[in-house]
């Protein structure tokens, strides 16, 4: 069994990565041209840099991001002082 578990390891960082690489970013630019308007109606250009710009709400809140890290950090800390300390114990 000891033989199967790097694999197993190896196989399930593998299938996250292929998984994350699907998840969407975010981007600010549009994607297409914006399509010409008839020249009877009188509007300001719709490929300005306002129609373009993300919504302004004012200063990131960065909170649960560094709250969800530290939990993060912690966890993994945890994992690892487990592994470490089973790893160290003889085996009877």
């Amino acid at each position: 069994m000891s033989a199967r578990r790097p694999l197993l390891t190896a196989t399930a960082a593998g299938t996250l990565l292929c998984a994350l690489w699907f998840v969407p970013s975010a981007n600010a630019t549009a994607d297409k041209e914006a399509k010409p308007q008839p020249a009877t109606q009188a509007q300001p250009p719709a490929s300005s840099a306002r129609d373009l710009a993300l919504a302004d709400t004012g200063s990131v809140d960065t909170t649960p991001y560094l709250i969800g890290g530290t939990a993060f950090l912690g966890v993994g800390a945890g994992f690892m002082a487990y592994s470490l300390r089973r790893a160290a114990r003889p085996v009877i």
